[in-house]
């Protein structure tokens, strides 16, 4: 979209906006169609530039039985898309100058120091190796959260390391591990729990008000549930949790930096807003230009193969490609979470999208196609309210 029309935009939709109900009818009508067909319960669903929210709405349930219509402030586990907020932390402090992202582990952590490969040689293993998954770390089994209660029990519970299945910085693998030692870093330099520093430094501050590690009863009594398909007739079924584990209190359950955060739609979009900017919001830089930048930058060369590389916590679209790469443009970024969460930036349309909903196992995965005809609505959308001739979309780049 061209400039003109990014700053026309949110003009053409202001009698929505003043309405307190800012909605593309037609994203609305998309979900509705996925819940009707039993494939998720309900959703939120937002859209929003650099500047304001021109869609927010919610649909279907946030539970079925009995059934309770799902609230625009519904609070949803939002897993990996954690990993953004991490991310983040590191960035802030290299702008402070406290650390490097080209820093080996070991100057922070001292049991990394005689971590060998499998070959015998050192596992110079960096920072920004654990924020783009090419650290080659062992994972950690989820159920060791439940055995501790803090970040450094976590790193405890690993001793001694298992050499890294693959050289750090050859081979992308998916990795949990190096976002829980990522968090362990930002508590050691900043002196703060990885949740205080992230409540302090950036939800606090953005005034994502609702956005913790650990619901209040309050928070919990708006937690949308959580719904899996049954094996054999494929309908959705409530889960007391996502995980199995109980709710996380403090106190009782790891901050867990790679995907342990709760949060709302609206707590969301001042996030996109800010990193719309870039990195400011409100008058407040968050991250410096150059930290932007390697955010939002594939640190991981042609790794892993496909329209994805890796930024320094979000995953980055290299190029066209099938279904979500499709659908926005080249340079976009995000993250999804395995609740079905998704949260991405296009900054060359100028929009953030959210996306929050409560189901595993969706067919697709990542790629799902609830997510894929919320983009697609949500574009169409868009262009519908654009003048004719002026600035109209072309296929994402």
């Amino acid at each position: 979209m061209g400039r003109f029309i990014r700053s026309i935009l949110p003009a053409l939709l202001l009698p929505l906006v003043a309405a307190g109900e800012p909605v593309l009818p037609e994203v609305g009508k998309a979900m509705q169609t996925q819940v009707t067909a039993g494939e998720i319960a309900g959703v939120v669903t937002l859209v929003t530039t650099k500047d304001e929210i021109i869609h927010w709405e919610a649909t279907g349930f946030s539970r079925l039985l009995p059934e309770a219509p799902m609230r625009r402030d519904a609070l949803f586990f939002l897993a990996s898309i954690s990993k953004v907020f991490t991310g983040v932390a590191v960035l802030m402090l290299q702008d402070e100058g406290r650390l490097k992202v080209n820093d080996p582990v070991a100057k922070y952590l001292p049991e990394f120091a005689n971590l060998r490969t499998g070959a015998g040689e050192p596992a110079d293993i960096t920072i920004a190796h654990l924020l783009t998954h090419m650290s080659g770390l062992h994972d950690v089994e989820l159920a060791a959260y439940a055995r501790t209660a803090d970040l450094a029990g976590v790193l405890a519970s690993q001793q001694p390391l298992a050499p890294p299945v693959a050289p750090p910085g050859r081979q992308w693998r998916y990795n949990e591990f190096g976002y829980d030692v990522a968090g362990r870093i930002v508590e050691v330099v900043s002196g703060q729990s990885f949740d205080e520093f992230l409540a302090t430094r950036l939800f606090g501050p953005l005034g994502m008000h609702d956005t913790t590690f650990y619901p209040d009863a309050a928070q919990q009594r708006r937690l949308a549930g959580f719904y899996e398909p049954n094996r054999r007739t494929g309908a959705l079924e409530w889960r007391t949790t996502w995980s199995g584990l109980p709710l996380p209190v403090r106190g009782h359950f790891p901050p867990v930096p790679g995907g342990g955060v709760f949060s709302t739609a609206g707590d969301l979009a001042r996030f996109c807003r800010m990193l719309l900017q870039p990195g400011e919001l409100d008058g407040k830089r968050y991250l410096s230009e150059r930290s932007f930048q390697l955010l939002t930058t594939i640190q991981t060369g042609g790794e892993p193969p496909g329209p994805r590389g890796w930024g320094l916590g979000p995953y980055v679209i290299r190029g066209p490609g099938d279904g979500l790469a499709s659908r926005v443009s080249q340079g976009a970024f995000g993250h999804p979470g395995a609740t079905g969460c998704h949260l991405i930036i296009d900054p060359e349309r100028g929009r953030g999208y959210v996306l929050l909903l409560h189901r595993r196992s969706l067919p697709g995965g990542w790629d799902n196609r609830v997510v894929n005809g919320f983009l697609e609505t949500a574009n169409r959308a868009v262009a519908a309210v654009e003048p004719a001739g002026v600035g109209a979309e072309g296929p994402a780049r």
